[in-house]
């Protein structure tokens, strides 16, 4: 038997329960994945609620969750691309959020070594919307653009591609997230009251060329900033695009996701991993979701995977629930100084000592 998150009712996280059903059988062109990782998305919340029947019906009792990694455990008739043992991530229609699940063979890629299970089991639809945004966009140095909920898995990857394409970014997010989104170039703003007015003095009188609203009902400061519709784009905000020309971007097909995973792979860009929660905790990892305050994805990890040369084994109590609110008294850092070698190139680093250098002994 497997295991499976399923809600047999809308409405909040508590509906959702592990409960055990025959083993997932593969049929043409499928195939049957052990599924190591998979992440959560906002949309698995409205799902779940059944807020949108009409755009997304939901049939009763349902699975949860549509993009996973893991490994080969069987494949069905008329698949060549995958073999028993081969490490792959993609998506499905839903249901990835258990112990084994069906996928498309075409919907599946191999995944690259660079690419970590957690982030390879949440990266499908934060990471091709993301670049389907930006590329769609095709945003250039005399771009500025807005990310909102620029912190979140689809914002954070988007402001990334933004500032590899030279574009200004000004995201919006929780005032604890700040130190968080300057490590990737991006001008921090909260949300709240004034937004229009507070992004005109950071955008320092460059007008705002585009706008991308993960967080929705935003659309309304985009048009007061001069954001023509068709620059405005959206996840999940329906009133925006039936009144303001909005754009409704989704997450793309798995050529993108292959493109995606290589530039991760490549330490072009990252997507930070906010937290991670056994099936069991399925509950308390969509509650962590819904409050959207997340610094990047929040994944389940359905199958403990241990790495080679791994010494240390991680606490069932989290640091961040020890030390959460807890002042930690340290010098200041300039946050460019102190990004770690996965963001970026080293460019950033090295320009700071080259200043430094012609400062001590110019």
């Amino acid at each position: 038997m497997s295991r499976a998150v399923r809600f047999s009712r809308h409405g909040g996280p508590e509906v959702l329960e592990v409960v055990e059903i025959p083993d997932p059988e593969p049929g043409q062109g499928e195939v049957l994945v052990e599924v190591f990782a998979a992440g959560l998305s906002p949309v698995d919340s409205v799902l779940r609620r059944g807020s949108h029947p009409d755009r997304w019906p939901v049939d009763l009792p349902a699975g949860v969750g549509r993009e996973l990694a893991g490994v080969v455990a069987g494949v069905g008739p008329g698949v060549d691309a995958f073999s028993r043992g081969d490490e792959v991530m993609g998506f499905v229609d839903g249901g990835a959020q258990a112990t084994h699940a069906v996928a498309r063979a075409a919907d599946l890629v191999p995944r690259p070594a660079g690419v970590g299970w957690e982030v390879a089991g949440s990266l499908h639809i934060a990471g091709t919307t993301a670049w389907s945004a930006v590329e769609g966009l095709r945003l250039t140095p005399d771009d500025t653009v807005v990310i909102t909920a620029a912190a979140g898995g689809v914002g954070c990857l988007a402001a990334q591609f933004a500032r590899l394409r030279g574009a200004t970014v000004i995201g919006t997010s929780a005032d604890a997230r700040f130190d968080f989104l300057r490590q990737f170039g991006v001008i921090p703003l909260a949300y709240g009251p004034g937004l229009a007015e507070r992004v005109r003095l950071a955008a320092g009188g460059r007008p705002v060329t585009a706008f991308l609203d993960f967080l929705g009902g935003e659309a309304s400061v985009a048009i007061e900033l001069g954001v023509p519709g068709p620059r405005i784009l959206t996840t999940l905000d329906w009133d925006a695009v039936a009144e303001h020309g909005a754009i409704l971007v989704e997450p793309g097909d798995p050529v993108l996701l292959a493109r995606v995973a290589q530039q991760v792979a490549a330490r072009r860009v990252r997507l930070p991993i906010a937290d991670v929660f056994s099936l069991d905790d399925v509950v308390d990892a969509y509650r962590a979701l819904d409050r959207r305050d997340a610094p990047g994805k929040i994944v389940l990890g359905v199958r403990t995977v241990e790495y080679a040369g791994q010494r240390v084994r991680e606490p069932a109590i989290k640091e961040q629930d020890v030390t959460l609110g807890v002042p930690t008294p340290h010098e200041h850092v300039g946050v460019e100084e102190a990004v770690p070698s996965a963001i970026g190139d080293g460019s950033v680093r090295r320009r700071h000592r080259e200043e430094r250098d012609a400062r001590e002994h110019g």
